[in-house]
């Protein structure tokens, strides 16, 4: 079952799609990235599969995306939105999964300790903007203070797997996935295996948090 919410933050409205989980234990707050929204196919994939493992997805709209803005603003609007909204996404008795990809995950690193996540998931983790490795956002993940999955493409020009620095965190790839885990015609994997695959390692790690 899909329900819609708009919630008032001090960054502007900030819409939810709440897919219903069955005799759900925990949420799954997704956020969208600052080129797309919740759209995404790894959004989707993951809303389309969890609600039937007993997991809530909670696909979280930013409020510039709800006003029909092109560009995202700066992290800290974007943190401001995300605390905003969170009050609405912890229901009782369930603990909720701080997540996001690209922009979106950077925002749930940032705040997920302090807004009392159970955990975080990144999905496509921008390391570093495309072709400049020593801009790294490293310290973003490692500092997230809370079990942490990052699930990225094999060819992320945004970062590859192996530049990720070791940490206290786990990390899923999907082989020949690029920035949005779209992969080649002639990939090791097809575009509905790696898709699985994403929502496989997500599952994977969701279970054992319980």
């Amino acid at each position: 079952m899909t329900q819609y919410e708009t919630v008032s933050t001090d960054a502007g409205e900030a819409r939810v799609t709440w897919c219903e989980g069955t005799k759900p234990w925990a949420v799954l707050a997704l956020g969208h990235g600052a080129g797309g929204g919740v759209e995404a196919r790894d959004l989707q994939a993951l809303a389309g599969a969890l609600p039937a493992r007993g997991v809530t997805v909670a696909l979280v709209e930013q409020p510039w995306r709800v006003a029909g803005k092109k560009v995202a603003p700066a992290p800290k609007t974007l943190d401001t939105g995300w605390r905003g909204l969170w009050p609405a996404l912890a229901r009782p008795g369930l603990p909720v999964i701080a997540g996001g990809r690209s922009a979106g995950a950077r925002v749930a690193c940032r705040t997920g300790r302090e807004l009392g996540a159970l955990a975080v998931l990144a999905l496509s983790f921008p390391l570093h903007p495309p072709g400049k490795p020593e801009k790294s956002r490293a310290d973003e993940l490692l500092g997230t203070g809370v079990p942490t999955l990052v699930v990225q493409g094999g060819n992320d020009t945004f970062g590859r797997p192996e530049e990720f620095p070791d940490g206290p965190y786990e990390l899923v790839e999907i082989p020949g996935g690029d920035h949005g885990f779209a992969v080649p015609k002639r990939a090791a994997l097809g575009q509905d295996e790696a898709l699985a695959a994403l929502v496989d390692g997500v599952t994977a790690w969701i279970t054992g948090l319980r």
